[in-house]
């Protein structure tokens, strides 16, 4: 599969019903318009790329609507050469927008099945994060921690407290929380000890499952 003039033009488009639907950071908006996301699908979906739908990827799980993914990234409110874990690679198009927006990417990925062909995926085309493991996204990256960003690509029942733990006081943690639908809520480490929390609304995510590798 090639990247042409005509998904470019897609991609344009895309990145209009994304600023119709409120998403004004300029930097999101260029990830939106550069990154080929009809290669991250199987070549069958290709049709359906950028649309503002998420997609089935494998192992049950699915690639997150743009509108989501941008939603997600303008909450970081990310500076060039931030670290940001990110837990949940999936197809690594969330990893792809955060690389774009300069940041400095640890990535987790539960499934084994997606984590190979995301590995894969990334060699094939470029994408360098910092680190890329396989493993328990409630767990964090305590080894690299603290992180001016934590984003979390599938549903929490509750906030994982290592998450929490894991983030620099100013930073930012971004967590789709809830059991049948979630909210998107917002945790700003104001300082050692305590947390500003914002609600943004109702979302639909897959589960972020625990100890289930």
């Amino acid at each position: 599969m090639k990247d042409t003039l005509k998904h470019r033009g897609m991609r344009n488009q895309l990145a209009e019903v994304l600023i119709s639907k409120g998403i004004t950071d300029k930097v999101v908006l260029n990830a939106i318009r550069d990154i080929p996301r009809h290669l991250f699908m199987d070549s069958s979906f290709e049709g359906h790329a950028y649309q503002d739908k998420a997609f089935p990827i494998a192992a049950n799980q699915t690639i997150s609507q743009p509108y989501t993914v941008a939603f997600q990234t303008q909450l970081l409110e990310l500076k060039p050469n931030e670290t940001v874990l990110e837990i949940g690679t999936g197809s690594g198009y969330q990893t792809a927008v955060l690389l774009k927006c300069k940041a400095k990417v640890f990535t987790i990925e539960r499934q084994l099945e997606l984590f190979k062909k995301t590995s894969l995926f990334f060699k094939k085309m470029g994408y360098r994060p910092k680190k890329f493991i396989f493993g328990d996204g409630y767990k964090g990256l305590p080894e690299n921690a603290p992180f001016d960003k934590i984003i979390v690509t599938a549903g929490a029942p509750e906030v994982p407290k290592a998450l929490l733990s894991q983030l620099k006081v100013g930073g930012r943690l971004v967590i789709p929380v809830g059991f049948e639908e979630q909210i998107m809520t917002l945790y700003i480490r104001a300082t050692a000890k305590e947390f500003e929390k914002s609600e943004y609304g109702s979302f639909k995510f897959v589960p972020l499952l625990e100890d289930k590798n």
